[in-house]
């Protein structure tokens, strides 16, 4: 159910940064011979819920035999023309935002996979950004239609990957003085003697949307947000220097092109 869910959100989350309102999907499944009965309701289940959750109607698809659960979603959707908000239009003094905090699908992960350890307290909130992923839909239209957003991505590969995938296709760099690190991420960065920014910078399937903006706009963007429900929060500003660099407290350090890469197994 929460794998055919997000199958959906994900796609959802890249209409979100386009500034597109998606309207219908194809799903097309690839599923093992011993599938159950119930396995498969509940992948029908989690696709509905997830196309009901953002007004989306499933068409049609397909379905083959594969060796695992395969979920592939084709997603069409509206924008005006001319209008899609790209990767390629920052400019030097642009404002960088995002639309939420970071770090909680990193640490979920790491619960999940390498089996670390998480306080009560917040092991839930970690386990239900990985699972139960939002994309930022609503935040992405009002966006879009303010027509304050120079470029824009959504972080599903890591902040780091999507603020250095804006630098090359803008042909600019930035100055982050400002990682929104979660509270809880806070905390299972404290448990586990792990650093709270990197945990922020390097994960990946956080499905905020990282948008630069024009400054004499940032006011009409910050209230566009705002009137849908979500906030945007300022992280720093583009530079003509092509260097992606992260200055906090008096100290700079260079934000490494690392994060999900497709095709290149895993991280980098």
């Amino acid at each position: 159910w929460q794998a055919a869910r997000k199958a959906v959100v994900m796609n959802v989350s890249d209409f979100a940064a386009k500034g597109v309102k998606p309207l219908a999907a194809l799903a097309s499944l690839g599923l093992p011979s011993n599938i159950t009965k119930r396995k498969l309701e509940e992948v029908a289940e989690g696709l509905n819920a997830g196309a009901r959750e953002y007004g989306v109607y499933i068409l049609g698809g397909d379905i083959n035999e594969a060796s695992d659960l395969v979920i592939s979603i084709s997603m069409f959707g509206m924008a005006k023309k001319g209008a899609l908000m790209l990767r390629s239009g920052a400019k030097p003094n642009d404002v960088v935002a995002v639309t939420g905090f970071f770090g909680k699908t990193s640490a979920g992960l790491k619960i999940l996979l390498e089996n670390l350890k998480a306080p009560e307290s917040v092991r839930d909130v970690l386990l239900e950004a990985v699972l139960m992923p939002k994309a930022r839909l609503k935040e992405g239209l009002a966006l879009n239609s303010s027509g304050a957003v120079t470029a824009s991505i959504d972080s599903s590969d890591g902040l780091a990957w999507s603020l250095h995938e804006i630098a090359k296709a803008s042909g600019v760099g930035f100055i982050i003085d400002d990682v929104p690190v979660a509270a809880e991420a806070l905390e299972f960065a404290e448990s586990n003697g792990l650093d709270p920014v990197e945990l922020a910078l390097y994960g990946g399937e956080e499905y905020e949307l990282v948008v630069t903006i024009n400054p004499g706009r940032w006011d009409a963007a910050e209230k566009a947000v705002r009137q849908v429900g979500g906030s945007l929060i300022n992280i720093g500003k583009v530079t003509a220097q092509k260097r992606v660099i992260l200055a906090v407290k008096g100290e700079k350090r260079v934000i490494k092109a690392k994060g999900w890469e497709h095709f290149r197994r895993g991280q980098r």
